[in-house]
């Protein structure tokens, strides 16, 4: 019993050092959020900052509803990757620890 004790807390420690660094690798993520076929672009960092914006000239004409929704899907469309990105890291992390089915992490 001992044994398995103590290997559970080498898997609990190995997890948090992957925690850690999966943690880091996110804040460092970078995404590309896009709309109008690619003419609204948003870069997003893993911590939904919103770092750069682009919008095609051609849009600028348009009217400012159309614009301003297509701003808000590109932002969306960023954001739903994020946290997919977020999602995928972590879960591939809790794959190692062989929870008891039904059993999930708070993600």
């Amino acid at each position: 019993m001992q044994g398995g004790l103590g290997n559970l807390m080498k898997k609990a420690q190995q997890m948090q050092e992957d925690m850690k660094k999966a943690q880091e690798e996110l804040k460092n993520l970078e995404v590309e959020g896009k709309s109008g076929g690619g003419l609204v672009t948003i870069v997003m960092t893993g911590k939904h900052e919103v770092r750069k914006v682009h919008i095609d000239e051609s849009l600028l004409k348009e009217d400012k509803d159309m614009l301003e929704d297509l701003i808000a899907a590109a932002l969306n469309d960023a954001s739903n990757k994020v946290d997919q990105s977020t999602k995928d890291r972590f879960s591939s992390l809790a794959s190692g620890l062989d929870l008891p089915g039904g059993m999930k992490l708070p993600f």
